[in-house]
């Protein structure tokens, strides 16, 4: 039995990323539990793309195969003018054959309720709304809404892009008169899209041929010079007036009405329209959101740390966002092991180390994805002449140049360093740092194994 206990960890959030970071947790054996201000689990958001720079996590946590079970491998995505004329074609094809995993694709409920199903019920807890956190040398807790107190050694906050972790830290840190970084303080995010999410009900195969197939037809419509809808506020109020009118109901029937005449596809008669796909979804899973972007530069603070969008908010063209917070939940959950080893205490210094590397080794690759994701989003959805431009060479790429481009996120590609790593493919992978309490463990074995 280890002389000193593993760090018990309070993670705030229930998002993919939290869930993410349940799991390894789990399987290095520290205690956790989460915290959701939710009181159910609303099956939203639309489809999410995995791509071969998280899927050997999931292989090796044996959650690939269940994953298989409700997605699709993306070969190519299709780009189309608003007249349904090929713009160009974008080939991932590349990606199985050389990084050994294709991208998944799937709609993000199939992927909440995979994750949801590998944390044990009693771990979890709804309808905790968090108004308040306190931490010192000796420990931090969360304060509820009904005044309940959870004590533990750490806390994550995994509460999204609007973070009521990030803001009361943010808010001890600056009454202890410290100093953040201008771009924390301000609380601004970049919002340059409105987004209707959804998933429809099973559609009729006669209506929709491509259903008829296997294949995962995955298509970017880019518009037309056109404005569907506005709202007018102050330069310092838009992203508040967005935000409340995004809840007003006569302003979302607008935007829905005004979106539900745009072609999709040359399909059937060739009319279908947006509408057609709308009118197939229930309305608890279709919803308007706003697509914020922003990177934080302050990821922690005493015992108190943040993963996923929490601390960087990615534009989600690129389908980089939830595979960013499952990568800051590998990497946090591969520290938080090695000095779980009950050789030293886990104290206040040896956390504020633990969170000094985490930073360390993700900051430099979500700062990379954030301005990455924005660039991708002008190539694909900007409307200025520079973006058509880009967009056009893009499209007639060689197919090497794209090749490397699709193989280049794939390099990095974290894994739980306390578990037996998934073999590199043909590419040349970027060294992950090792976990030497298991280096020491492995070692033991193999004596152990060899006998006298």
């Amino acid at each position: 039995m280890a002389a000193n206990p593993p760090p018990n960890v309070l993670i705030v959030g229930a998002g993919l990323g939290a869930l993410f970071l349940a799991i390894v947790l789990e399987k290095a054996g520290i205690p956790y539990h989460i915290y959701e201000k939710a009181a159910t689990v609303k099956p939203l958001g639309s489809i999410l793309v995995l791509n071969a720079s998280i899927i050997p996590a999931f292989d090796q946590l044996g959650l690939l195969e269940d994953l298989k079970k409700f997605s699709y491998p993306l070969q190519e995505v299709d780009i189309l003018r608003e007249d349904m004329s090929r713009l160009g074609t974008i080939d991932y094809s590349c990606s199985e054959t050389e990084a050994g995993y294709p991208s998944y694709v799937f709609q993000r409920p199939d992927l909440y309720d995979l994750l949801l199903s590998k944390v044990p019920t009693e771990k979890i807890s709804f309808n905790q709304q968090i108004v308040d956190i306190r931490q010192d040398e000796q420990g931090v807790a969360i304060i509820t809404s009904n005044k309940e107190v959870f004590r533990g050694d750490i806390l994550v906050g995994a509460d999204g892009v609007r973070s009521t972790v990030r803001q009361l830290l943010y808010n001890q840190m600056l009454d202890k008169g410290m100093e953040l970084p201008v771009s924390d303080t301000n609380g601004k995010l970049r919002v340059d899209y409105i987004c209707i999410v959804g998933v429809t009900e099973p559609l009729d195969p006669e209506k929709f041929p491509e259903l008829k197939d296997n294949r995962c037809h995955y298509v970017d419509i880019i518009g037309d010079n056109k404005t569907h809808c506005s709202v007018d506020a102050k330069a310092d109020e838009d992203l508040d007036a967005l935000q409340k009118a995004r809840l007003d109901p006569a302003w979302r029937e607008r935007v829905i009405n005004d979106a539900s005449n745009l072609p999709i596809m040359n399909v059937g008669d060739g009319q279908r329209t947006l509408g057609d796909l709308i009118r197939a979804t229930l309305p608890s899973r279709l919803s308007i959101v706003l697509i914020e972007e922003k990177l934080f530069e302050t990821w922690y603070h005493g015992r108190t740390v943040m993963i996923g969008d929490a601390i960087h908010k990615m534009h989600p063209s690129s389908g980089q966002g939830c595979v960013n917070a499952m990568q800051d939940a590998i990497v946090l959950g591969n520290i938080l092991y090695d000095i779980s080893d009950g050789a030293k205490p886990v104290n206040a210094t040896a956390i504020t180390e633990a969170f000094q590397e985490y930073r360390k080794q993700r900051f430099p690759y979500a700062k990379y994805h954030v301005e990455d994701a924005h660039l991708f989003a002008r190539i694909v959805l900007g409307k200025k002449w520079v973006e058509k431009l880009l967009r056009n060479l893009v499209v007639r790429f060689p197919k090497w140049l794209m090749t490397y481009m699709v193989l280049k996120a794939a390099r990095y590609r974290p894994q739980v360093a306390f578990m037996p790593l998934v073999p590199n493919p043909r590419i040349t992978v970027i060294p992950q740092v090792s976990s030497k309490r298991y280096m020491v463990h492995q070692a033991s074995k193999e004596k152990e194994a060899a006998g006298p």
